[in-house]
């Protein structure tokens, strides 16, 4: 199979360093598939830069971090008394965001290294603003290397960020340094300036390894092709075939996260009717793949396979041969490729 990533590196680098150098005291987000480049190549690049702390989703992703970075690497999902994988070691830092998670931790592992995380109008994890006088006085010896809020992704978050700020500062944690995610440059250039007591550290994954999409071009191999007529069926679900056309085999299937996606935000009517004239192709059997020839997206003969889809090409467009390959577009969080392809 052939489902590649092919990658610029140069381009790619040179985006990278000036997200590092224009962003101070950035830490790297290293997390799931790892943007779909892995984790390990992440963390390689995250050295290059002179990170000195990295950041992963899982307890799970520790081992590898550390494999591969010199720095510490600091775990975002918050460390709860039943997480079986936790891992103990002087460069790992815990996020904790209940009381009683922290005295716990406190009392079994005096001496570990921790973040303590606010709960913002994300509502997903942290403290209320109210529990950190109790939550410091259960700190015991943990050595408390800041202090973080995972903000919102819809933008205009400097308001809340300021909020924080103050509450960190009027508290006893004994921590200049907040951690912040999803500001933007110009939120955080605002908030340093009026805050220029804290040390404002911003945790960056996706703009800084998917910041500059042209540096990244995904080619599925054409594995088969056959000319179909109207009417004829093929396929596991055996289908008809709605006109003459070829069918193409192309590289790429649910295993490599192609025709998986999660659900959308849906903000505007606009929005809205794209979603329902969606929906209402998905009912009737139809829907598009990420598959371009020609200069146009094509549709799906039937839902991809695990290792490849079955595309359908009108009489009229010139099939391509076998062997020959076609972008693909994909969202490369979930996306798994057969191989990255460095130029």
């Amino acid at each position: 199979m052939a489902f590649d990533l092919h990658l610029d590196e140069k381009r790619w680098r040179d985006h990278l360093r000036h997200i590092c150098d224009t962003t101070p005291g950035m830490v790297p987000v290293i997390k799931g598939n790892g943007y779909g480049l892995g984790r390990d190549l992440l963390a390689d690049e995250s050295r290059e830069l002179g990170a000195d702390l990295i950041a992963v989703g899982t307890y799970a992703e520790v081992p590898g971090a550390l494999d591969r970075f010199d720095g510490s690497v600091m775990v975002l999902t918050p460390w709860r008394p039943f997480t079986t994988d936790v891992v103990l070691d002087e460069r790992v830092i815990h996020t904790v965001g209940r009381v009683e998670d922290i005295a716990q931790l406190a009392g079994e592992h005096a001496g570990a290294r921790v973040i303590v995380e606010g709960e913002t109008s994300m509502s997903r994890h942290g403290l209320d603003r109210h529990e950190l006088a109790p939550a410091t006085e259960a700190l015991g010896e943990l050595v408390v290397e800041g202090f973080a809020i995972h903000l919102p992704m819809a933008g205009g978050n400097l308001r809340e960020a300021e909020q924080w700020a103050a509450v960190l500062e009027t508290s006893r944690l004994d921590t200049t340094t907040l951690f912040v995610s999803h500001l933007t440059p110009v939120e955080l250039s605002q908030l340093r300036e009026r805050r220029p007591q804290l040390t404002i550290r911003p945790r960056i994954g996706t703009s800084l390894w998917l910041g500059d999409l042209g540096a990244l071009e995904v080619r599925a191999t054409v594995l088969d092709r056959h000319f179909v007529e109207r009417g004829e069926r093929i396929g596991y679900r055996q289908r008809p075939v709605p006109r003459d056309g070829h069918v193409l085999i192309i590289a790429g299937g649910t295993s490599h996260g192609v025709g998986l996606e999660a659900p959308r935000a849906v903000a505007s009517t606009v929005d809205r009717g794209k979603s329902l004239a969606k929906g209402g192709l998905a009912a009737a059997g139809r829907a598009l793949s990420p598959f371009t020839v020609a200069g146009k997206q094509r549709w799906f003969a039937e839902p991809p396979h695990m290792q490849a889809s079955m595309v359908l090409l009108p009489a009229d467009v010139t099939a391509p041969a076998i062997g020959d390959t076609v972008p693909a577009a994909v969202r490369y969080t979930i996306a798994t490729f057969d191989q990255i392809l460095r130029h």
